[in-house]
């Protein structure tokens, strides 16, 4: 299944890509004019230099990449992050440093990756009695 995602740069950027035909995101890159350097413990928000059109029932979900985590203990501090389809202003990657050294994110750098999904829209329904179940209100943990 494919659907179209139109994008505009914004400035000097690298353009969005799939880096393997069997990748489920795109990269996107650091659109910077100067390397950022990220402290053990803090988070900087990176532009891309990008805007996405994703269509409406999708949504863009931006992941970490699975390098930067294993390599420098780099994620995102609002893993997945979530561009919903009327969005049309920059996508920036807010990355958290995890690690024990501080990290720089050079300009150009790929910095996440976004996965296009659909979305189901619930329908919400107050409601004064909900079904019963047998875990009920137990959470964090509870199952084991």
């Amino acid at each position: 299944m494919t659907v179209a995602v139109r994008f505009r740069r914004l400035r000097e950027a690298t353009p969005p890509r799939y880096m393997s035909a069997g990748a489920a995101g795109f990269d996107l890159a650091a659109a910077i004019p100067a390397p950022i350097s990220i402290p053990p413990g803090g988070r900087a928000s990176i532009p891309t230099g990008i805007v996405l059109e994703i269509p409406d029932g999708f949504e863009g979900q931006v992941r970490p990449r699975s390098g930067l985590a294993k390599r420098h203990g780099v994620g995102l501090a609002n893993a997945p992050g979530t561009i919903d389809s009327d969005y049309r202003g920059e996508v920036e990657v807010l990355l958290a440093n995890h690690g024990a050294e501080p990290f720089v994110v050079e300009p150009g750098m790929r910095i996440a990756q976004v996965v296009i999904a659909p979305v189901v829209r619930a329908e919400l329904v107050e409601s004064d009695d909900l079904g019963a179940t047998g875990r009920g209100a137990g959470g964090f943990g509870s199952t084991g």
